[in-house]
């Protein structure tokens, strides 16, 4: 597995790859993973049985070329390329061990036409993985391949790591939430990142607060974007209800996600979003976008409301109808459930390999 990050990364890629990784080790077949990172920034923890981190490959181009093109000398029957920045690094390995060939594509980075360097790489893939359709198409617009190169395996999600709960009340208290219904989005504040929808609820927030006097916006995380949305909040006379919270620990994820009334993140850009599942796992109702993969998150609308992010009038009735809705997991969640996910793994690696 060649990667940009698993193991010792936060971060939406890097527990998709910790996944498949597990995924894959749960698969009789399978003799040995060996995960090469591109990056680690935290403690490891604990690796799935048969998986193996070559953590000397992290933190160094150099390195993480000789450590890839150092497992020439053993053998592999799958590479697995975790990002289209690696592919040209992957091609070359699976082509030195005669090995299968798959891409992990996830959102943006695989929209637009890459360079002729990982396009010519592409030529070597067996297969892709998509975490959605939405990405699948949108790759497909400038790749021209055909359908069966494609497999669907959308994010997962730990039911025992999610689930309804009390507000905690340390956190109300922080935030002078008390007394206040909150709408929440838990996202990095990355200013290449701005296809979040933060800046729509924030325009749509005046209109809101007309209509609920007592609605906070709890933005939750951290960036180089914040400066901005603060500037904004207080261009927009909103900054009194808008409270940002920087950065939240992993360990303090859930408790911030059950402070919500309504989970809202209508963007443009997102290939999945495993956050809406972790807020849906929490009993919040959801809001996504009709413009992006999170619909599919949503099943289609069928979890959550997907408005169309760039009609006010749109948007403001769904977060509105959202607020009013009770709060439960909802029917479906299921889909995304651990075992359903292994399955597509395994179902997808047997379509590339002769297992």
């Amino acid at each position: 597995m060649l990667v940009t990050d698993s193991y010792g990364v936060r971060g939406g890629i890097a527990h998709y790859n910790r996944c498949v990784a597990r995924a894959l080790s749960e698969v009789a077949e399978v003799e040995s993973i060996e995960v090469l990172p591109r990056l680690i920034t935290d403690p490891v923890g604990q690796l799935p049985l048969r998986v193996s981190l070559r953590a000397e490959a992290a933190n160094s181009k150099t390195r993480y070329l000789r450590s890839a093109l150092g497992q020439y000398v053993k053998h592999h029957d799958l590479v697995f390329c975790g990002h289209l920045n690696l592919l040209p690094v992957a091609a070359v390995v699976a082509l030195l061990k005669r090995a299968r060939l798959v891409l992990q594509v996830h959102g943006i980075e695989a929209w637009k036409r890459p360079s002729v360097l990982k396009r010519l790489a592409m030529r070597r893939v067996d297969a892709i993985w998509s975490v959605s359709g939405v990405t699948r198409d949108r790759m497909n617009s400038w790749a021209g391949l055909p359908p069966d190169k494609y497999a669907i395996i959308p994010n997962t999600i730990d039911f025992s790591n999610y689930a309804p709960g009390p507000k905690r009340e340390d956190l109300l208290q922080k935030y002078a939430l008390h007394g206040r219904r909150v709408l929440l989005t838990l996202a990095r504040l990355s200013a290449a990142e701005r296809y979040k929808g933060i800046d729509e609820i924030l325009e749509v927030l005046p209109a809101l607060a007309e209509q609920e006097p007592d609605l906070s916006y709890v933005i939750a995380g951290e960036g180089d974007d914040r400066a901005r949305l603060e500037a904004k909040a207080k261009d927009l006379k909103i900054a009194d209800r808008v409270v940002f919270t920087g950065y939240v620990p992993e360990s303090d994820k859930v408790d911030v996600l059950r402070l919500a009334d309504v989970f809202a993140m209508p963007g443009s850009g997102e290939g999945f979003g495993i956050v809406y599942l972790e807020a849906m796992a929490c009993g919040i109702p959801t809001v996504g976008s009709a413009l992006d993969a999170s619909r599919e998150a949503l099943r289609e609308g069928q979890l959550g409301a997907i408005p169309d992010p760039k009609d006010p009038d749109a948007l403001r009735a769904a977060i509105l109808a959202s607020l009013t809705a009770h709060k439960t997991v909802p029917e479906g969640l299921e889909y995304f459930s651990w075992p359903n996910f292994a399955r597509r793994v395994l179902e997808a690696v047997r379509l590339v390999t002769t297992w």
